[in-house]
């Protein structure tokens, strides 16, 4: 078999789909977006035996092919249409042992568009934990497929999954059962009138809003001529249809599934009753991002000195190395210390993406998402909301795709418009630099001063984005109702793969993401930096070598004070102190201004600027944090990152609009430039206004 396989990995949400994935996968897979939408797109080559390759896809979870979100309809699209290069050769459903019965209504779907389909049945281990056995022969036979039982937990049944995909072409794409009979006479026209097509793809084409290829959008116009029914006329009939279906998969499951109910042990409503408790499972929550932020600091605190020397050390042998000119001084000062100022954050942005990762493998955020909503309800929101909130701990991007749960267009504008406010893994680098330099390392209870910090500008970020949400609720004038359901997951131990690949995976984006802003941006202003117009900067070492000439300055000195006067005189120099007189209020100097400026491709670049800037033209192996910590005020004297300003700076970045990528998303989402203007103009404002009193308050 010369050809790629292409395989769609489909299921309901948590039925361990991704750990499927990963354990088809492994390293050889890659995220990204669908053409033309947002939805993430996870897609990898699993090895199969006798040399042949399958492109495994792993599309968003759905209880069904009746979509209710975009996520859902990206399911259907592709399922529906043969001309995409990614349609599947072969199906794989992904079933929960314990959730098999709901599992089965998608499968049964699937197999009415006669696309080879395995069943998976995930979680194998907890069979008998909880008193489940299966007559698998019964099942296959009945279902008109081939099951494969596995155990990712345990890497149980992989090899045999592999088996069934190599011999994909042996599986019957028979459907499971008659689901016209619900209106036979309707049907039967519908078949008549497109005889070489599939009946059930010409019921989704009626039924659902989806999109198609050329190909099948001319194939398929003559469809809407079949929408004679009402809207309320064709809901009935697919809730005759839902019905239909689980008549059948209970018939199977009377003799295919067995549950001893007195040998089930569960801890899970112990649990719950603690974890989703009106007190306790706050104080809970609470405890836990206090042990995260703790632990984000005294964890990463030494692999994050190693890298600040080694990038330092590096910048001054390549200096010393290499010949003396202009790429030699781009190399050192530009973009070796531009790397540095964000590749030192990396341990504790893995530390943040590894908690993340853990709460959600563990099913403990499905509750945090159940107990939030008894705050959101009080400010205009769900709890679905939560979702989007906590997600933008780690990035606002995703964090807004992920509203497209919220059926409600209010609530999910909402969540849009307020998202932005929680602290993501970009403004990271900025609080922990700010923080190491102003806030003093001693402890209370054990937890560091800093550790707090950063705690409380999370949930200053969080506390603005629910209080922006109470009165966005109380302004906007739409008119909705939704209603909120999530399910609760069963508890189970983190796959330690799951939770790696995810980290590595999280972090690799991050940072080339970061990266490839940070390395342009950094050559750009190394070279405003390093060149300016006029004789102030030509004749620099005239000009100080005379001004100071009654002093008695080391060579060093001098050469200081030199490359001082060519920086402040330079391209950057000049832009600085033209934005000065906006920023000086707020405690900042030119060179936080140009940094400022520049952080609106990506918040993290805001170190990474101040790296290349302080660099340029030092000769001392200095670390990026001792250069900022030996910046003096030029007006009131004194470290120019003080208590006061320090505040400043973190206030303004917990606040600011400081992500051009985020806009453009938004953009996306809502159609429209109206709301991310918006939110560009108050969200600065805000930010610049409380930054101002924060420093007037404390200088």
């Amino acid at each position: 078999m010369s050809k790629q396989i292409n395989v769609a990995l489909i299921g309901n949400p948590n039925t361990g789909k991704t750990s499927v994935f990963n354990a088809l996968t492994g390293l050889n897979q890659k995220v990204g977006n669908y053409p033309g939408i947002t939805v993430e797109k996870k897609e990898g080559i699993c090895k199969l035996p006798r040399g042949v390759k399958a492109h495994i896809i792993d599309l968003p979870g759905t209880y069904s092919l009746n979509a209710s979100s975009l996520d859902e309809n990206v399911v259907i699209e592709l399922l529906l249409n043969k001309t995409d290069k990614d349609y599947p050769d072969l199906a794989i459903v992904v079933s929960d042992v314990e959730n098999l019965k709901r599992n089965l209504l998608l499968f049964t779907q699937i197999k009415d568009l006669q696309i080879p389909t395995i069943l998976v049945i995930n979680m194998s281990d907890r069979m008998a934990y909880k008193g489940i056995s299966l007559d698998i022969d019964h099942l296959e036979q009945e279902l008109k497929t081939k099951i494969a039982l596995i155990s990712t937990r345990k890497n149980k049944g992989i090899q045999e999954l592999k088996e069934l995909i190599t011999h994909y072409k042996e599986l019957s794409t028979e459907p499971c059962l008659e689901a016209s009979s619900i209106d036979k006479a309707y049907f039967d026209n519908l078949r008549k009138a497109f005889p070489n097509q599939l009946l059930y793809k010409l019921w989704l084409v009626i039924t659902q809003d989806v999109n198609f290829g050329k190909t099948d959008r001319k194939t398929f116009e003559a469809v809407e001529d079949f929408k004679t029914k009402s809207n309320a006329d064709l809901k009935r009939l697919q809730q005759k249809e839902t019905i239909k279906r689980y008549q059948f998969i209970n018939e199977t499951l009377k003799v295919g599934q067995t549950i001893d109910l007195k040998a089930a042990k569960d801890l899970r409503i112990k649990l719950d009753r603690i974890l989703t408790h009106k007190v306790w499972g706050y104080l809970i929550f609470g405890l836990i991002l206090l042990l995260i932020f703790q632990a984000i600091y005294d964890w990463s605190s030494i692999p994050m000195d190693f890298i600040d020397s080694s990038f330092a050390s590096l910048s001054e042998w390549t200096k010393n190395t290499l010949p003396e000119g202009a790429f030699t001084n781009l190399l050192a000062e530009g973009i070796i210390s531009g790397l540095g100022g964000i590749v030192i954050f990396i341990p504790q942005i893995a530390f943040l993406f590894l908690f993340i990762s853990i709460l959600e493998e563990s099913g403990y955020m499905s509750r945090v998402v159940f107990l939030m909503d008894r705050i959101m309800r009080r400010f205009g929101l769900s709890g679905k909301s939560v979702v989007p909130l906590i997600s933008g701990t780690a990035c606002a991007i995703p964090a807004i795709m992920a509203t497209r749960n919220i059926e409600s267009w209010k609530e999910r504008l909402i969540t849009i418009l307020v998202t932005p406010f929680t602290t993501c893994a970009a403004r990271l680098p900025v609080y922990l630099i700010i923080i190491a330099l102003v806030i003093p390392e001693g402890r209370i209870f054990g937890l560091s001063y800093q550790a707090l910090t950063l705690m409380l500008l999370y949930l200053i970020g969080f506390g603005t984005a629910v209080g922006s949400a109470w009165i966005l609720n109380k302004v906007l004038k739409i008119k909705s109702k939704s209603f909120f359901v999530v399910e609760m997951p069963n508890y189970k131990l983190p796959l330690l793969k799951n939770v790696a690949l995810t980290v590595l995976e999280k972090t690799k984006a991050f940072v080339f993401g970061a990266g490839k802003i940070i390395l342009a941006i950094s050559i750009v202003l190394w070279f405003l930096a390093s060149y300016g117009p006029g004789d102030n900067f030509n004749n620099a070492e005239s000009i100080i070598t005379a001004q100071y000439a009654s002093e008695n300055l080391s060579e060093d000195e001098l050469n200081q004070k030199i490359e001082s006067h060519k920086l402040e005189h330079s391209f950057i120099g000049i832009a600085g102190h033209a934005i000065e007189p906006a920023i000086r209020p707020l405690g900042y100097d030119w060179k936080i201004g140009i940094a400022i400026v520049s952080s609106f491709a990506a918040r993290e670049v805001f170190v990474g600027t101040l790296a290349t800037i302080y660099s340029v033209g030092s000769d001392e192996e200095e670390t990026i944090k001792n250069r900022m910590a030996g910046e003096v005020n030029p007006i009131l004297g004194g470290p120019l990152f003080n208590f006061a300003s320090g505040i400043s700076l973190l206030l303004f970045y917990a606040f600011a609009m400081q992500c051009m990528s985020t806009l453009a998303i938004v953009k996306k989402e809502t159609n429209s430039w109206k709301w991310p203007l918006y939110q560009l103009v108050i969200m600065s404002a805000f930010a610049y206004i409380v930054a101002l009193v924060a420093y007037q308050i404390l200088i």
